[in-house]
């Protein structure tokens, strides 16, 4: 018997000796190829980058290769983002606290909706959140290969770039041509492109009309005005022409009302004989019964001149009043929003050579729940500052504003913020027993700046401004059209009654005396 136990034991030990030693061996072979093909990711990045940015200095019309440049972008984002999340993952300086949110994005479950996104936490990434092993190998393997196949195939693309013309550029920094264009929305430009440029039937009455649908801030005005400055959509129409929600609220227009005291002029020639365009932009409730009398108006046989409708609104009842499929605009992929906010961030800094940086950046760009403001805001403030203890500061102040926003409220400060509902306004200082509350945001365009407040966001932010009572604080001026500043109205108050004014529902207040438990990755 003891024979027995003496030769199972020795067994036991010989395989686990065996077992070691072979793990320990496979981790040495798979090192160089695990840097090989880092290396090769970042060549294949590097090419995909160069032929995205000299295709967005030419003035592509073809269908197919814009197509195929949206794929370049997409797989360039998704590229850099895993490069970037392995090379945190990697680095010895990165601490270890640092490593797991690199990948997990977020220390809060976004099943329970304690994090900001539940896309954050997505299949393709769970492979990472594990930090190390054969998943994460098999993600960067199964991304080298699709880009690598992406840019074999980008060769005639290449030779077709050279046949469209240059558009004027200056030699911005990364972070500077970003702030000066509209990013990320390329295909749903040409999107509505396509449908303003293409001719209805012959004989045909109905006018052609396409909404576009999405929530607050999500970039409807920035698109539908590019749109309206694209050189084709210009040419093709003698007059383009907004419409506000003010504009329609009786539902009767005539042609002499276009352009007169009714909507504001975007674009007019009146030599060039061409149809109108209109546009009409709805704020929160749609008026069913205005709106439908209005685009009567508009389709009638005495405005016969006005061609195509866009009709924008966060309600998707308009979507029942298009001739075609509505245009859904929804935030940014992750993928492309991290690497808009790291470029802001950043700037001209590679973020590769500062791994334990670009892990505060990733954990960041979730936490601000794919908000371009947020982006700009945040994004600066570290720009301005680029060191790890302070970028560190900032991360742990925002994560843990953030918790407590979802803990009292159940919603992310940029949702309720949407709603027109009350929200807390993170402050990187703030003092004892107050709290600040924003109770609304509007934008407003850069003729009124003369009425803007001169009280800034990162005046309040810093601490360098102490406003009492209620106020308004100028958030962030756009430097791309239509040029909209926008404006917090804020009220300082004691944290004790901040909370009551806020938490008016019993789920709130249940909330509040039995808080969710925290699942941390």
């Amino acid at each position: 018997m003891e024979a027995l136990v003496t030769a199972v034991l020795g067994d036991l030990i010989n395989r686990s000796i065996s077992f070691a030693i072979d793990k320990c061996c496979r981790g040495r072979r798979d090192a160089p190829a695990i840097e090989d093909n880092l290396q090769r990711l970042r060549r294949v990045l590097l090419r995909i980058r160069i032929t995205v940015e000299e295709a967005e200095r030419r003035r592509v019309t073809n269908w197919a290769m814009l197509r195929q440049l949206q794929l370049m972008r997409e797989g360039l984002y998704h590229g850099y983002y895993v490069l970037n999340a392995y090379n945190a993952k990697d680095d010895p300086e990165v601490s270890c606290h640092d490593r797991r949110s690199s990948f997990a994005l977020s220390q809060f479950n976004p099943v329970k909706r304690v994090c900001t996104l539940s896309s954050m936490a997505s299949t393709k990434m769970s492979l990472l959140a594990s930090g190390t092993g054969r998943e994460a190998e098999a993600e960067l393997q199964e991304v080298l290969v699709g880009l690598e196949r992406m840019a074999s195939d980008m060769k005639e693309l290449v030779v077709f770039l050279g046949s469209y013309p240059l558009l004027s550029r200056e030699p911005y920094s990364g972070h500077l041509w970003l702030q000066n264009r509209m990013f990320g929305r390329e295909a749903e430009q040409e999107r509505i492109i396509s449908f303003l440029l293409e001719p209805e039937p012959p004989g045909s009455t109905n006018l052609g009309v396409l909404p576009v649908i999405g929530r607050a801030r999500v970039g409807k005005s920035t698109l539908v005005e590019h749109v309206c400055f694209d050189e084709r959509v210009r040419k093709h129409f003698s007059l383009i022409v907004f419409l506000g929600a003010g504009d329609i609220d009786d539902g009767k227009l005539s042609p002499h009302h276009l352009g007169g005291n009714k909507g504001i002029i975007k674009h007019q020639d009146l030599d060039s004989g061409g149809k109108s365009l209109v546009v009409i932009e709805l704020d929160g409730h749609v008026d069913e019964s205005t709106l439908r009398r209005m685009l009567s108006t508009l389709r009638g046989a005495h405005t016969a001149h006005v061609g195509k409708i866009v009709v924008t609104s966060r309600s998707e009842k308009i979507a029942s009043f298009g001739t075609t499929q509505a245009l859904q605009l929804k935030p940014l992929p992750r993928e492309a929003f991290w690497y808009f906010f790291k470029t802001i961030a950043f700037g001209s800094t590679d973020a590769e050579d500062h791994p334990e940086l670009a892990s505060l950046c990733m954990e960041m760009a979730g936490l601000l729940n794919r908000s371009f403001i947020g982006a700009y805001l945040i994004g600066g403030l570290l720009r301005a500052n680029p060191c790890s203890q302070f970028w560190r500061k900032v991360h742990t102040c925002y994560r843990d504003f953030i918790r407590m926003h979802f803990l009292l409220l159940g919603e992310h400060p940029s949702d309720l913020i949407a709603k027109d509902r009350p929200a807390y306004l993170w402050r990187l200082t703030s003092k004892t027993g107050t709290a600040l509350i924003v109770y609304s945001c509007y934008q407003t365009c850069s003729a009124r700046e003369h009425d803007l407040p001169k009280i800034t966001f990162s005046d309040v932010h810093i601490g360098s401004a102490s406003p009492r009572g209620k106020f308004e604080v100028l958030v962030w001026r756009s430097q791309i059209p239509p040029y909209y500043s926008y404006v917090f109205s804020c009220e300082v108050r004691a944290s004790s009654s901040s909370l009551r004014i806020l938490a008016r529902n019993k789920e709130i207040r249940r909330r509040r005396r039995q808080p969710p438990r925290l699942n941390l990755m």
